[in-house]
């Protein structure tokens, strides 16, 4: 069963976007990115999301996923500082950043402001380095 999808059309985010609209909400992505759009859709009912795999510009093996960003659009955030929406959405996201995530970009938005500015800003350049490499002191 499908669900029906969200509205609004993708936003420019870079890299490769798995955007809610115009897809069904489990139709995209990996078993993580499917879990993370399930579980934002539950706890916050956005307008618009997206969910963005940026796992392969981090140099792991293929198919693993790890680093994310999202696009949250939701009546939720109106009135909240920015701290809390982002705390709103970890909370949601809990044992996904426990275990497998990584790393995860948020941006957090009310429908006002989505409406008066529908662009997302890109996604920040990764600097690169794993868990496996040793840093220069």
């Amino acid at each position: 069963p499908s669900n029906p999808p969200l509205s609004c059309s993708p936003s420019p985010m870079r890299g490769p976007v798995l955007a809610a609209a115009g897809r069904a909400m489990g139709g995209a992505g990996g078993p993580l990115a499917r879990t993370i759009r399930a579980k934002l859709t539950a706890a916050l009912q956005p307008t618009h999301l997206e969910v963005r795999d940026d796992s392969p510009l981090h140099g792991g093996p293929p198919g693993v996923e790890t680093h994310f960003g999202v696009l949250v659009v939701s009546g939720h955030f109106a009135g909240l500082p920015l701290v809390q929406r982002h705390r709103l959405v970890h909370e949601a996201l809990q044992a996904e950043l426990a275990g497998p995530l990584h790393a995860l970009q948020v941006i957090a938005r009310s429908p006002e402001q989505w409406h008066r500015d529908p662009r997302a800003p890109p996604a920040p350049p990764c600097l690169g380095g794993s868990k496996r490499e040793r840093r220069r002191g």
